[in-house]
């Protein structure tokens, strides 16, 4: 039994942040019952190309293990609905703009008075609190409100996104951790409880070092390209046939690099001698190391330098990555077989558990396709089920 099994999640998430956190409670044996807008359902399921017989891969992505009921929150019946479901919910998780299911009835005081202890997850672009609480956001917005562009790019070149919507993926891992550990609490007290996350406050703790030294000095840090101001040599360079990353992080490991390089005379030149020194005369540091690079193929120098310790690795794009050895050797590609899509590939759970392993029990659903499935097991019966159908509430 995974560690989740009988645990019912209702997620009114759409997009990116709110689906990858309940994905990762799905995986790991939540129930999880997504609720979409009629006709149009989340978000992603438009988003592409590309699409697999009319089904969005970004929604796919991050939808496995969940079931889709559709109604209407304008409906008047829906309330009805909404009642029942929570009621019969360990935890709600929605990322709606602040003050968005208060006006539906649904926000956490008045989730609260229907399930005592429920566990309630609000996912927002800026937080509960504060004078852009009401502000919509998407990633990049926050991508560069919260520094990550200021920091991601080259000097002498403009602000550069992240090339994946990292604010959405942290939060939603950000949101995910938090559940867990009010679940735990919950188990140990009875008790539930509120939780309040945000893209913005998910930026500002991923910047983690940069905004310890803006803290420490006042000096905000700049953009660097492709090469670390605070270790050298680490960075990105060219050998004879490609690209690759390398990252000398110690003194030692510079001895061991330029022995295993036979590069003595910059090993014992004294702009060099310290990662201090690499840094302060990293300029003239990668001049030379670029000659030496260009002597070899990618091949020979991580032939050179992997037997050394020293870290280096190729610069791949997807077709590369998932043709690695290493990669398929962690098996982390998932098929799914889809009644729509057919058998789709995706990147299952990054992390491995002897005893609850994570699982791929669910396809990504079609929307509303288990509508009346769980309309029946929170307690309509078929009358009430039909009903629901005639009026609307559910789509039709």
């Amino acid at each position: 039994m995974q560690p989740l099994t009988n645990i019912r999640v209702l997620d009114m998430t759409r997009a990116l942040t709110g689906p990858y956190c309940t994905q990762m409670l799905g995986d790991m044996g939540a129930d999880i019952i997504k609720v979409e807008q009629p006709k149009i359902g989340d978000n992603s399921r438009a988003w592409g190309p590309p699409f697999v017989n009319g089904e969005s891969t970004y929604f796919m992505s991050i939808n496995r293990n969940k079931r889709s009921i559709t109604i209407d929150l304008r409906h008047p019946d829906s309330a009805v609905i909404m009642r029942e479901l929570v009621a019969q919910s360990d935890i709600i998780i929605e990322n709606f703009v602040p003050g968005h299911m208060h006006k539906y009835g649904f926000d956490y005081e008045s989730c609260k008075a229907i399930r005592p202890d429920i566990i309630y997850c609000s996912i927002s672009g800026f937080g509960q609190e504060g004078p852009d609480h009401g502000r919509a956001a998407y990633d990049q917005v926050i991508q560069g409100l919260g520094g990550v562009m200021s920091v991601t790019g080259y000097a002498d070149g403009g602000p550069m996104r992240v090339g994946i919507a990292l604010s959405d993926i942290i939060s939603g891992m950000n949101a995910a951790f938090a559940i867990m550990a009010a679940t735990i609490h919950r188990m140990q007290t009875g008790i539930g409880q509120y939780i309040d996350t945000s893209l913005l406050s998910g930026q500002l703790a991923m910047m983690s070092y940069h905004a310890a030294a803006y803290l420490a000095t006042g000096t905000a840090p700049k953009r660097t390209g492709n090469h670390n101001p605070e270790i050298a040599p680490y960075g990105v360079y060219q050998a004879k046939d490609g690209w690759f990353n390398l990252a000398v992080g110690t003194n030692v490991l510079w001895q061991r690099f330029c022995d295993a390089l036979h590069i003595t005379e910059l090993r014992d030149d004294p702009r060099f001698a310290t990662n201090h020194d690499r840094s302060v005369n990293y300029a003239t540091m990668n001049a030379e190391l670029d000659k030496v690079f260009q002597q070899y193929t990618m091949r020979e120098l991580q032939d050179m330098l992997i037997p050394a310790g020293v870290p280096i690795g190729e610069i791949h794009d997807m077709a590369s990555v998932f043709a690695d050895p290493q990669v398929k050797a962690l098996d982390e590609v998932v098929t799914i077989a889809h009644p729509k899509a057919g058998d789709i590939r995706v990147v299952g759970a990054p992390y491995r558990l002897t005893e609850t392993p994570a699982t791929v029990r669910r396809h990504p659903p079609m929307l509303g396709e288990h509508t009346d499935e769980i309309l029946a097991e929170v307690g309509f019966d078929a009358a009430q089920i039909a009903a629901f159908h005639q009026s609307g509430v559910l789509g039709e």
